[in-house]
Parts: structure tokens; sequence; C-alpha cells
């Protein structure tokens, strides 16, 4: 029998679900984009189920670490993916066919301005969606674990 920690739970969004499964399929993040752009899949636990999460964002690295955005498309609420990562901070991403291990962390103050300028380097539509929100938009550095 599969324990929750080991169960993978499908997003109740079509367009989650659908890239989700299509990265699975061919193995590589490659198959998907946004706007022309490439993406790489967040893996987490879920905070209230415990099952295996699994989110495309858009691929913003730099020397290694990725950047979590929590944009949701500007919307008033966090992403749910949001609180999974404060309540498990270890996660997976999958950039292209390499998966590797990482350790998330907030960002604020000087950090979070120098990532905030690389995410609308990369997607020029953050700013928009920062835009669109009154809560400012979070943002976690996934730092490779050994």
């Amino acid at each position: 029998m599969t324990s929750n920690a080991e169960e993978y739970a499908p997003s109740p969004a079509a367009w989650v679900r659908d890239s989700v499964d299509k990265v699975t399929e061919a193995g590589t993040t490659d198959v998907i984009d946004v706007h022309g752009l490439k993406v790489v899949v967040l893996t987490t636990r879920g905070a209230k189920s415990g099952k295996i999460r699994k989110s495309p964002l858009m691929r913003v690295e730099h020397d290694g670490v990725y950047l979590a955005v929590g944009s949701n498309s500007g919307s008033a609420k966090n992403p749910v993916w949001y609180y999974n990562l404060k309540a498990d901070p270890a996660v997976t991403v999958q950039d292209g066919e390499v998966t590797h291990g990482y350790l998330a962390r907030e960002v604020e103050g000087a950090e979070y301005e120098v990532w905030w300028e690389r995410a609308v380097a990369v997607f020029p539509a953050y700013a928009d969606y920062q835009a669109m929100t009154t809560r400012k938009i979070p943002l976690f550095v996934l730092e490779p674990v050994a």
C-alpha cells in the first residue's frame, strides 16, 4: 500500500496536470514552454495532505540556484505550493532531463530585490502580476543539496 509520503496527487488545475503529464511522458521539461520560455517542474510535499505535488514554474536560474516565484498570475492569493514550501522546504526541481534536490528559503530585503530583477528579466509579466495584486509576491531561493 502506498503511503501519502509517496503518493502523487495531480493538480486540480487542468493546465498544470497536463503540463506535468507531458513532462513525465517525455522525461524532459523541454517539451513545454510558456511564451517561448523554458520551465522547470517543482516537486513539493503537500502541507495538508502529505502527498507529492508537482508544479511547472518559469525557469529562473543563476549559478545553479533556482527561484520559485509565487506570482500566481497576479492573484490575491499565494499559490498552493507556497504553503508546501513553508511546511517542508525540501524539494526537487526538474530542469530538462535533470532532477536534483534543493532546499527552499524565502528571501527578503536586498536579496529579494536582486532575485526580483532576475525574475522580471526572464519573464517580464511578473512586473505586471505584481501590479495586479496588493500582496508582495513571495520569492523562494532553491539551493542545491549535496
